[in-house]
């Protein structure tokens, strides 16, 4: 734990996951942390243009997963085209039921957004507020969805196992 001392005291916590698969590992640090790591449902993916050719991968991976997506208009476009099915929703202003709808109702476990623009990150300050509030977890990069989706799929076929710092040093030395 880093701790800063001064007129205002603050305090960080740091949390690992160590495992061989890296998939495991990245499960287990978002357990650590309190993230959420689900295990099927329907996830949100709304990505700006620079990310539309990676997350095309990483949806047919939730696709095979058995996840149901959800996503934005030109989004929904890319992945329809590279043949993942995908439930289109309107964007915030467009119509309903949107994302917010779905947050409110908690009937969404996962959302993948990377917004560029002003009026995209003024939506996901929406969105990512609503979420955290709900304790829905968002990640905001591509890297951080192929983890994610690498985390899924390792826990689902191997899951986890727990070995002490003493074992895992004993063991690699």
């Amino acid at each position: 734990m880093d701790t800063v001392l001064g007129p205002e005291m603050k305090s960080t916590g740091e949390v690992m996951g160590i495992d061989p698969d890296l998939g495991i590992a990245f499960a287990k640090s978002q357990i650590a942390a309190g993230q959420k790591v689900p295990d099927s449902g329907k996830v949100f993916v709304s990505v700006k243009d620079y990310d539309k050719r990676e997350i095309v991968d990483i949806g047919r991976k939730f696709a095979d997963l058995g996840f149901e997506i959800l996503s934005t208009p030109g989004t929904a476009q890319t992945l329809r085209e590279n043949g993942v099915y995908v439930t289109q929703l309107p964007r915030l202003d467009e119509g309903r039921p949107n994302l917010m709808d779905y947050i409110k109702n908690r009937d969404v476990e996962l959302l993948i957004n990377t917004p560029s623009g002003p009026k995209p990150r003024r939506d996901e300050i929406r969105i990512r507020s609503e979420a955290v509030s709900r304790n829905i977890p968002v990640v905001t990069t591509i890297s951080g969805a192929k983890a994610m989706v690498n985390a899924i799929d390792a826990l689902r076929h191997r899951g986890l196992t727990v070995r002490s710092l003493q074992e895992i040093y004993k063991r690699d030395r």
